[in-house]
């Protein structure tokens, strides 16, 4: 069995928010997950939800955990390079915490880990810096919903979405037809509001596996190239980071 190095002394500066000691302490904690399961991936998100991925992270608990947070800080816990890596080969994984990336440990095969993630997708509403994923276009004429006719108290806003709106009688119309957005094109926060009362999703949140490290050997390997991320996913910073009382790790 390799010798673990996961006690070397990292140096680490001072947080305004986070001190030395509460970093010093989340380095040892990935460290002892490093020590804790057989496997573990770096994986990137798109259009984070916060709900759903605390779904995903009940489901796999028994056998998986999830962290995130600021990937430097990561890096430092598994080393960035062969002569402070805290077992061998892990120092790889460093290299891909980047942008909008976290560590994935796990007991599960690399098939069964593959199969979890592949099958997690959640479909949502766009935010506000989102590329629109089709053309959206509203017709001239009474205006309806995914539940109906709107609400008439629905009125005033869409005219401060830019709509061309009036109401008639109760009855919420456009005067004219309406572009709402074109394929490709980044969502300004009206738009992405518009596309929410008119009940059109165009973000999925989900998981890419980028590589993995297993202990059995200490191997590496690569899984995929990481994607270009959509401007609406947040990249977490050290202070964005905090333990629950169960030791897991979690937006704050």
């Amino acid at each position: 069995m390799p010798k673990s190095k996961r006690n070397r002394v990292v140096a680490l500066t001072k947080a305004k928010k986070k001190g030395k000691d509460w970093k010093e302490g989340l380095v040892q904690h990935v460290r002892t997950a490093v020590e804790q399961y057989q496997s573990v991936y770096v994986f990137q998100h798109f259009n984070m939800r916060t709900e759903q991925f605390k779904e995903l992270r009940q489901e796999l608990q028994e056998n998986s955990r999830f962290l995130m947070g600021s990937t430097k800080l990561l890096q430092v816990a598994l080393g960035k390079s062969e002569s402070d890596e805290v077992r061998t080969n892990i120092h790889l994984l460093s290299e891909r915490l980047k942008g909008h990336t976290g560590l994935l440990f796990t007991n599960l095969t690399k098939d069964e880990a593959l199969k979890a993630i592949e099958e997690f997708e959640h479909e949502d509403f766009a935010r506000a810096g989102a590329k629109a994923t089709h053309d959206f276009r509203l017709t001239e004429g009474a205006l309806s919903g995914p539940s109906g006719p709107l609400s008439h108290t629905l009125e005033p806003q869409l005219r401060k979405y830019g709509l061309p709106t009036r109401l008639n009688k109760g009855v919420v119309e456009l005067l004219a037809d309406f572009e709402v957005c074109r394929e490709g094109k980044i969502l300004d926060s009206s738009q992405a509001s518009i596309l929410r009362v008119f009940g059109i999703k165009m973000a999925t949140f989900r998981l890419k596996l980028l590589a993995a490290w297993h202990a059995e050997g200490d191997s590496f390997e690569i899984l995929a190239e990481a994607e270009e991320a959509e401007a609406e996913d947040p990249t977490l910073s050290d202070d964005d980071l905090m333990l629950n009382p169960d030791g897991e790790l979690a937006e704050e």
